[in-house]
C-alpha cells in the first residue's frame, strides 16, 4: 500500500493532465450530444442523441470521481500512512576521526586531549535527538519528558519554505518504526497540531516526532520530544 501511496503521491501532476484531457474531450462530445438532441425533430434521432449526451455525462462524473480520489489519496490518505513518505533525518558517523587538542598544564607544558568529533551526515534512520527548529519545527506542547494521561492536545510550529503537509508520529524508545497519529496540511504556527489519545496506550515512556514535509515531498529533519504515558488513577 505505501508503494501504491508513494506512486500516486509522485506522478500527482501526471494524473490530473491526464484525467483533464480525458474530460475535455467528453465535454466536447457532450456539447455535441447536447446540439444534435436540440436539433433533432423525430423520435429515433432523439433517443439516439439522448444516449449520447447521457454516455457523455457518466463519463464526465466518473473522470471527476478520479480526480476527486486522487486528491483525498495525496492530501489526506498518504500523510496519515507511515512510510509513504519517505523521511531523511541525520545520523552520527561511527567511523570519524577524533581531533586533537593541547590542554595547558602547570610550567607551560601542554597535554594532548583526544576529542570526537563526528560528521554528521544526512542518511534515513528511526529518530533524531535534536531536530527541532523554532518558527518552523517544534513541538511546544507536551514538554519533554511530561507525564500524559487521557486526550492530549499537541501545540506546535510546521512552517518551512513550500510547505507541503505534517504529521506527528509515535513509538517506544526501542522500537524502529513510527506511527503516524495526526496529520495535517494547514500551516501551524505556535498552535493546536490536532488532539492525541493516549487512553489506549500502555503505560511507557514514548517518543512523539513532528515530521514537516514540503510541497516536493522532502521531508526535515524531524522534532522529537520524550514523554511518558501514565496509568489511570487509581481509585479508593
Amino acid at each position: 500500500m505505501e508503494e501504491a501511496l508513494r506512486f500516486f503521491r509522485t506522478y500527482e501532476v501526471w494524473f490530473y493532465l491526464g484525467f483533464g484531457l480525458i474530460g475535455l474531450y467528453y465535454v466536447r462530445k457532450f456539447i455535441i450530444a447536447w446540439q444534435e438532441l436540440r436539433a433533432a425533430a423525430f423520435g429515433l434521432e432523439r433517443e439516439s442523441a439522448q444516449g449520447r449526451v447521457n454516455a457523455a455525462a457518466s463519463m464526465l462524473v466518473l473522470v471527476m470521481s478520479l480526480i476527486l480520489a486522487e486528491f483525498v489519496l495525496v492530501s489526506f490518505v498518504t500523510p496519515s500512512v507511515p512510510g509513504a513518505v519517505p523521511l531523511l533525518t541525520p545520523t552520527i558517523n561511527l567511523l570519524a576521526t577524533p581531533t586533537i587538542t593541547l590542554q595547558p598544564l602547570q610550567g607551560g607544558e601542554m597535554q594532548e586531549e583526544a576529542v570526537e568529533t563526528p560528521e554528521v551526515l544526512t542518511t534515513p534512520t528511526s529518530s533524531v535527538a535534536d531536530g527541532c527548529v523554532p518558527g518552523q519545527v517544534m513541538i511546544d506542547s507536551p514538554q519533554p519528558d511530561s507525564e500524559l494521561r487521557g486526550i492530549v492536545e499537541v501545540v506546535g510550529t510546521a512552517n518551512i519554505t513550500n510547505f507541503g503537509f505534517y504529521k506527528l508520529e509515535m513509538k517506544r524508545p526501542d522500537e524502529q518504526n513510527w506511527l503516524t497519529i495526526l496529520a495535517g496540511d494547514q500551516i501551524k504556527e505556535a498552535a493546536i497540531l490536532g488532539a492525541w489519545n493516549t487512553s489506549l496506550l500502555s503505560p511507557a515512556e514514548y517518543q512523539i516526532a513532528l515530521v514537516v514535509v514540503d510541497n516536493k515531498g522532502i521531508a526535515q529533519p524531524p522534532c522529537v520530544i520524550k514523554i511518558r504515558i501514565a496509568g489511570e488513577p487509581q481509585t479508593p
